[in-house]
C-alpha cells in the first residue's frame, strides 16, 4: 500500500509541476519571441522526474510597421546583455530606446552591436536594414542625412550545438554562437511566441485530469491502508 501511495503522489507532484511550466507558457504566449518551456522524461521511466527543456521552433511573424520592431528571417538570434553583464541570446525583437539612449528589448536588457551596447542619439527617422545595419537620421539633421550608427550582432548556433533556457526568458550556451552573415533581418516586423494557444489549452485540462486522478488513487491506497491496519488489529 506504501509504495502504491509512494507512486500516486510522485506521479500527483510531477503532474503538478508539469502544469506549471504549461500555466507559465500560456501566459507568455503573447511575449515577442518567447520560446516555449518542456517538462521532459530523460529517463527511462516516468520514476526518473521531469526535466526542464526548450522549443526552439520559429514563432509566426506579425507586421507592425515600427521601425524598432526587428524579426529574423530565419534562423539566427539576437545578442543579448542581460542584468548582470553576461551575453544571452534571444528572438526577441520589440526594441526600444532607454533614458540613457542605449537600444534595448522589451524586457530592458541591452541589444549588443558588433561593438557592444548600441547607443542610439535622438532622431526623426531611424531604420534597420536586412543585415542589421542601423541607420538614422539625427533630430535637427538635414533631409538628406543619414547616417549608420552601427550593427546588430546577428549568430547561428553550430550543427547540433544545443541552448538553454533560464528564468529570465533568455537562451544561453557554453560556447559563444559565431556571428553568421546569413542571418537577416526584417524591420516593421515582430516574432510572435511559439506557443499554440489551443494545444496548451488542451494539455491544461489534460494534466488537471491527471491530477484529480492521482488524487483519488492516494485517496483510494490510504483508505485500502486504513482498511487493511484495521483487519490485522481485529486478527
Amino acid at each position: 500500500m506504501n509504495k502504491l501511495l509512494d507512486i500516486a503522489a510522485f506521479g500527483a507532484r510531477e503532474t503538478s509541476l508539469a502544469q506549471a511550466v504549461n500555466s507559465h507558457n500560456l501566459a507568455n504566449a503573447s511575449t515577442p519571441g518567447f520560446r516555449k518551456d518542456l517538462a521532459l522524461y530523460t529517463g527511462p521511466t516516468a520514476a526518473s522526474g521531469l526535466q526542464p527543456g526548450v522549443d526552439l521552433s520559429v514563432g509566426q511573424m506579425q507586421t507592425s510597421g515600427n521601425p524598432l520592431d526587428v524579426a529574423i528571417n530565419g534562423e539566427g538570434y539576437f545578442v543579448i546583455e542581460d542584468a548582470a553583464g553576461e551575453v544571452a541570446y534571444s528572438r526577441r525583437g520589440d526594441f526600444r530606446v532607454d533614458q540613457n539612449e542605449f537600444l534595448t528589448d522589451g524586457a530592458g536588457n541591452r541589444v549588443l552591436g558588433q561593438g557592444g551596447p548600441i547607443n542610439i542619439p535622438p532622431y526623426s527617422e531611424i531604420n534597420v536594414g536586412v543585415d542589421g545595419t542601423i541607420s538614422l537620421r539625427p533630430s535637427g539633421g538635414q533631409a538628406a542625412e543619414l547616417l549608420e550608427i552601427g550593427r546588430l550582432q546577428l549568430v547561428q548556433t553550430e550543427p547540433g550545438q544545443a541552448l538553454t533556457k533560464t528564468p529570465d526568458g533568455l537562451l544561453r550556451s557554453p560556447v559563444a554562437l559565431f556571428e553568421s552573415p546569413e542571418v537577416k533581418v526584417v524591420s516593421g516586423a515582430l516574432e510572435g511566441s511559439n506557443v499554440n494557444v489551443v494545444e496548451s489549452l488542451v494539455t491544461m485540462i489534460d494534466l488537471a485530469r491527471r491530477f484529480e486522478s492521482q488524487v483519488k488513487l492516494m485517496q483510494s491506497a490510504e483508505e485500502n491502508r486504513a482498511s487493511l491496519d484495521q483487519l490485522l488489529r481485529l486478527n
